[in-house]
């Protein structure tokens, strides 16, 4: 099992995070970004850089996943795909995406890019705060001690 990160838009506060909980729990957690990455040295945190362009990281994330494994993303579409391979998929926010949920994610997802493309909705998701890294670190503490 290993912790895969689709770092271009993941916040700095849950990289170091998962850089100390890769440390902690000797787990292997993986920077995926089209932009180079800088992460600490460890045997057990590193970086794959991948082609610019529209879900490249994505795919490569998707290709490389395997049962058990979670990514980090806030991207619905990938984490339904990754849930299919067998994975779970958690979000900066600390939402974690199973076989339960993933599908009435993916359909308010599809529904609210439909009323923003119409201009119904403007605006975007609110700032990243206090609240939602401590949600992500109780989520990212529960899937390690099971993983153990």
């Amino acid at each position: 099992m290993q912790i895969w990160v689709d770092a271009d838009a993941c916040p700095g506060e849950i990289k170091s995070l998962l850089y100390r909980a890769a440390e902690r729990c000797k787990m292997k957690v993986t920077l995926v970004a089209n932009q180079p990455m800088r992460t600490p040295v460890s045997q057990y945190i590193d970086s794959l850089r991948v082609e610019s362009g529209m879900n490249i990281a994505d795919r490569r994330i998707v290709e490389l996943v395997t049962p058990g494994d979670l990514v980090i993303t806030a991207d619905i579409p990938l984490a339904a795909d990754v849930v299919a391979k067998g994975g779970q998929a958690l979000n900066p926010r600390g939402e974690l995406y199973t076989n339960e949920n993933i599908g009435s994610r993916l359909a308010v997802r599809n529904l609210m890019d439909e009323l923003r493309g119409g201009g119904q909705i403007t605006g975007g998701p609110s700032n990243f705060n206090l609240k939602n890294r401590q949600a992500f670190a109780n989520q990212l503490d529960r899937w390690l001690a099971k993983a153990k």
